[in-house]
C-alpha cells in the first residue's frame, strides 16, 4: 500500500487524472466519514467531499510529500466541512463560562461496551457540541484554536465540550437504560 500510494502521489503530482481518480478511491470513504461526521447529510457530506477532493488535487503542489496526503487531505476536509456549516447551518452556543464542576460530573464513555455508531450519535448531537467535540477529540485542536476555528470564545469552546461529553453520558445512559428495559421484559 505504501507503494501503490508513492506511486500514486507522484503520478497525481503530474496531473494524471487515472491517479488523482486512484487517490480518490483509496481514500474517499474514509473522507466522506470524516465530512458525515461534521455535517450529518449524506448528500452535503458527498458536496463537500467532491469540493475537498477538487481543492486538494489543484493545491496537490502544497502537499509536500506522498506520506503526509492522509492527513493534509483530512485537513482540507474538515476545514471544508467547517465551512459549510457557516455557510448553510445556524449554529447555537451557549455563551456561558465552563467551570470545573461541570467538567468534573461528566464520565469517561468508555466504560460503556457496547457497539457504538457514531453516525446515529452525531445524527442527534446538537451541532455545537458536535462541531466542538469533533475539532477536540478526533482534530485533538486545543480550545485556543477551536475558537479561532469556529469564531467563538474559548470559554464557549470549553463549554461545549464539556456539554458534548455530557450529553455523550445522557445518551448512553438512556441507552443503556431501554437496554435493561428491554432485557427485563423478556
Amino acid at each position: 500500500m505504501k507503494q501503490d500510494l508513492q506511486h500514486v502521489f507522484s503520478k497525481a503530482k503530474k496531473n494524471n487524472r487515472l491517479a488523482q481518480k486512484s487517490l480518490f478511491e483509496m481514500f474517499s470513504g474514509k473522507m466522506l466519514s470524516v465530512a458525515n461526521s461534521y455535517i450529518n447529510n449524506r448528500d452535503d457530506a458527498e458536496d463537500v467531499l467532491i469540493n475537498s477532493f477538487y481543492k486538494a488535487f489543484t493545491k496537490i503542489e502544497d502537499c509536500k510529500n506522498y506520506e503526509s496526503f492522509p492527513f493534509w487531505l483530512r485537513k482540507i476536509v474538515v476545514n471544508d466541512s467547517i465551512n459549510f456549516i457557516r455557510k448553510n447551518k445556524h449554529i447555537l452556543y451557549a455563551e456561558t463560562e465552563f467551570t470545573d464542576s461541570i467538567a468534573e460530573q461528566t464520565e469517561d464513555v468508555s466504560e460503556f461496551s457496547q457497539d457504538i455508531d457514531l453516525d446515529i450519535i452525531f445524527k442527534e448531537m446538537p451541532i455545537g457540541y458536535k462541531l466542538v467535540f469533533n475539532l477536540a477529540v478526533f482534530e485533538e485542536k486545543k480550545h485556543q484554536e477551536i475558537a479561532k476555528i469556529l469564531n467563538i470564545s474559548e470559554g464557549t469552546s470549553k463549554s461545549q465540550l464539556s456539554k458534548a461529553k455530557k450529553w455523550l453520558q445522557d445518551y448512553f445512559n438512556q441507552q443503556e437504560n431501554t437496554r435493561q428495559n428491554a432485557e427485563s421484559e423478556i
